[in-house]
């Protein structure tokens, strides 16, 4: 990219011979305005299109010369493309590789003197400069290319192959994760980088916007969105680390008009830089498009092919096009859904910065660079559940936008109940409660792991209520004899809430993927202090049919899988190490899994903490305990672990279950007295 003078017409000596010599008849005759930065790699391309005759190089402009040796005889050299073109220089084409505020008006001069253009990304700054340009090139009949390079890849076109034939079924959403490092000299570079405006003029020059636009482009094509009529919405989620005042760490979620959902987790703070890559989830299997190399593996039940592909360079296809009518790959009519996301990026409030004790600083001077912590993983949960960093809530972020009601103890906060809203429907939406902590502040619940992105904290799912799933996920049908992506996800939500101190009552809606209601549940949470270092969460639901009929209520256990009765309450933990679980009578996954007890214990470090977490059942249904820990940690009360349950409306399903959370860990003997005395059965 060129670095700016204070202007862009200040006036610099010009060389006295500009006009250059008389090109080949045919020959398009091409100016490139930049030729620093990013503006060397055109200046290597039109080379290469020289030597083959379908191009020429006739002038460049710049503020700061390119060093002797670098142009070809005759090549004129301007300080910017107004005296290039006062020159009468004539050219065909105008490459431009200049700051992002510079782009609008030079496109414009390119565009008034008749000549096609092609503009490095991003186009322009501005929804309303992006439509004046736009108005501009169609009026005057000119060609207007985005330099989206990554556009260029056949891949695009095997992906499109892939949806139209169903290869991976039915396309569930796209996602493009970026981790990419970006040191202070990256920012210190000139004096636009990392600018939302400068000197007044907006630059926009945000992770999502400039150095992983590519990403962000190859998403919204992929995903089908290229105008800016296919952007239904976008909703943004800013941060940084860096002391810019662009954003260097976000998510974005975009909803197209056809109901695609396009997930962007991108980060300048990453611990390592990785290739970025756009997937394409399907319910038969999935597509990551690393698109910096066009390489594209497919993963389906058949296993993973990995394909290479070629990639046409853009210039030479805008030259192709004037030649010939051949369609332009990366139009600026085509650029209108990722100018839909620079926009909403430009106009979101300021990005949030990310706190110090979450972030860690590597290198000196110049080279210093921050890392996020767990940004990689964090990344990886935004695209599968197609959430926001402020819904993952990793400490850092804003509040999510969706409701949540605190869970206080003696003034301070031990849980959070989220109403679950914001959980996309692939993910059965229900309230669930997260975080949930020790008295001393240690995480005991998770949600959104990247191992099972449907397991939310704390609450009560189950996957087959007459055929709904309200688990979230793939579903486990006997006559499939395993695990699928089905359209048949439920959602739980909330008509009524109720607080009296300590304790909430609700009532929820289960809904079925077509809205009808199968169930009506009446549902309590209560919690309480037990010592200065254990408190107490009750949970109470009770499941009614929405009719007349008695409904089934099952799990992938009564489905035919052995050992997979879960469903009911769960609760799903973080990362643990060392656990040790234990009843009255066994101990161990293998051991407590599918056994009956009066209670549980599951005793570990989190994050260094260690943490007592007691499981109560408060009633006589004898439900097996489903207990996790080698391929992830949770714990729950199977309500139908190999047979379904019916409930009626003169015999509603009703469970209750009493947590003990405890700081540090417990001897065996404490355990047994709390469980005796905390149990009410």
């Amino acid at each position: 990219m060129l670095d700016p003078a204070p202007t862009l017409h200040d006036a610099l000596e010009q060389p006295a011979d500009n006009a250059g010599p008389q090109d080949p008849v045919g020959a398009p005759r091409v100016a490139l305005v930049g030729v620093h930065g990013y503006g060397a790699r055109h200046l290597d391309n039109l080379r290469r299109l020289e030597e083959s005759g379908a191009a020429r190089l006739v002038a460049v402009a710049d503020p700061r010369p390119p060093g002797d040796g670098t142009l070809g005889d005759g090549v004129g050299v301007f300080a910017d493309l107004e005296g290039l073109l006062a020159a009468g220089v004539a050219p065909d084409v105008v490459v431009i590789a200049a700051p992002i505020q510079a782009h609008a008006p030079l496109a414009h001069a390119a565009i008034a003197a008749g000549a096609d253009v092609y503009v490095e990304k991003p186009p322009v700054a501005s929804m309303e400069q992006y439509e004046l340009l736009l108005a501009a090139a169609d009026k005057a009949g000119v060609a207007v290319q985005t330099g989206f390079q990554s556009l260029g890849s056949a891949a695009l076109d095997r992906l499109d192959d892939l949806v139209a034939s169903g290869t991976l079924g039915s396309v569930r959403g796209v996602s493009a994760s970026g981790a990419w490092v970006r040191t202070r000299g990256y920012f210190a570079r000139s004096r636009w980088a990392g600018k939302r405006t400068l000197d007044g003029v907006d630059v926009v020059d945000g992770v999502a916007t400039n150095p992983l636009a590519h990403a962000v482009a190859t998403a919204l094509r992929v995903a089908g969105a290229r105008k800016a009529s296919d952007v239904a919405t976008v909703e943004t989620d800013l941060y940084r680390a860096h002391d810019i005042e662009c954003d260097d760490t976000s998510t974005i979620r975009v909803r197209t008009t056809s109901g695609a959902v396009v997930t962007l987790a991108l980060t300048l703070c990453a611990a390592e830089q990785t290739r970025p890559s756009v997937t394409l989830h399907g319910t038969q299997g999935t597509a990551v498009l690393y698109y910096t190399e066009d390489e594209l593996a497919v993963t389906t039940a058949e296993g993973t092919v990995t394909e290479h592909f070629g990639r046409a360079d853009l210039l030479e296809n805008l030259l192709a096009h004037r030649a010939s009518g051949t369609p332009l790959l990366s139009p600026l009519a085509s650029s209108g859904a990722f100018m839909r996301v620079l926009d909403a990026v430009r106009l979101a409030p300021p990005p949030h910065p990310i706190a110090a004790e979450h972030v860690t600083w590597e290198g000196t001077g110049e080279d210093a660079r921050p890392v996020v912590h767990g940004i990689e993983d964090l990344l990886q949960r935004a695209c599968l559940a197609q959430a926001t960093f402020a819904e993952l809530d990793p400490g850092w972020a804003r509040p999510a936008p969706s409701s949540s009601v605190p869970l206080v103890l003696d003034g301070r906060e031990v849980g959070s109940y989220r109403d679950g809203t914001a959980v996309s429907p692939y993910l059965s939406p229900r309230p669930y409660l997260h975080p949930l902590r020790t008295r001393a502040g240690v995480a005991v619940t998770d949600h959104f792991g990247a191992d099972h992105v449907w397991h939310l904290g704390a609450g009560v799912a189950l996957q087959d209520v007459d055929g709904v799933n309200f688990w979230g996920g793939r579903t486990y049908r006997r006559e499939e004899q395993g695990y699928i992506w089905r359209p048949d996800h439920g959602r739980i939500s909330r008509t009524a809430l109720t607080q009296h101190g300590n304790f909430l009552e609700e009532t929820l809606r289960w809904s079925g993927p077509d809205g009808t209601t199968l169930l009506h549940e009446a549902r309590r949470i209560s919690w309480r202090g037990v010592t200065d270092s254990i408190w107490a969460l009750t949970l109470d639901f009770a499941l009614t049919p929405a009719g007349d009929s008695p409904v089934s209520l099952g799990s992938p256990g009564s489905n035919g899988r052995v050992g997979g009765g879960y469903g009911g309450f769960f609760w799903r933990l973080p990362a643990c190490e060392n656990p040790t679980i234990t009843t009255a009578d066994a101990s161990g996954e293998a051991g407590v899994h599918g056994t009956v007890s009066d209670w549980l214990c599951w005793q570990g470090t989190f994050r260094s903490s260690p943490a007592t977490l007691l499981f109560l059942p408060n009633d006589n249904a004898a439900d097996p305990w489903f207990v996790r820990a080698e391929g992830y940690p949770g714990v729950g009360l199977a309500l139908a672990w190999d047979r379904p349950v019916l409930t009626t409306r003169e015999a509603p399903v009703a469970r209750s279950v009493t947590v003990l959370v405890a700081d540090g860990t417990l001897t065996p003997d404490a355990v047994r007295t709390l469980a005796a005395e905390e149990r009410h059965p």
